[in-house]
């Protein structure tokens, strides 16, 4: 019998799935970028779209939206720091893009070990 975060994890896979490329594509790419970078999130469907959070139980701290644009963001319950320099006390939480490269999957990378800290 599969556990909730089986089952959870396969809504999502679906989710993704479901989507016209070359956004299905791009957001399996995400997710794979995101669990690699925290293993210990568990990913289900959020507002109708992939979020991850610590247990199945727990705020969503992560998610990803395919809307008319593809975006991720990092939810309230997330840990968030202001960016400071010319942004002052600004913290950015959702970043805009169309597909991904290395560059991109660093920085991706990078947010969701922030944001779970």
């Amino acid at each position: 019998m599969a556990t909730k975060d089986e089952k959870n994890l396969q809504k999502v896979l679906d989710k993704i799935d479901g989507m016209d490329e070359p956004e299905r594509t791009v957001m399996r790419r995400m997710h794979d970028v995101i669990i690699a970078a925290a293993p210990e999130l568990k990913p289900r469907i959020w507002y109708g779209m992939p979020g991850y959070a610590l247990s199945a139980s727990s705020p969503i701290l992560v998610f990803f939206r395919n809307d008319e644009l593809m975006s991720l963001g990092v939810s309230e319950k997330a840990t968030l720091k202001p960016a400071g320099g010319k942004d002052g006390l600004l913290i950015p939480s959702a970043w805009y893009f169309e597909e991904l490269d290395d560059v991109t999957e660093q920085r991706v990378a990078e947010i969701v070990r922030s944001a779970i800290e």
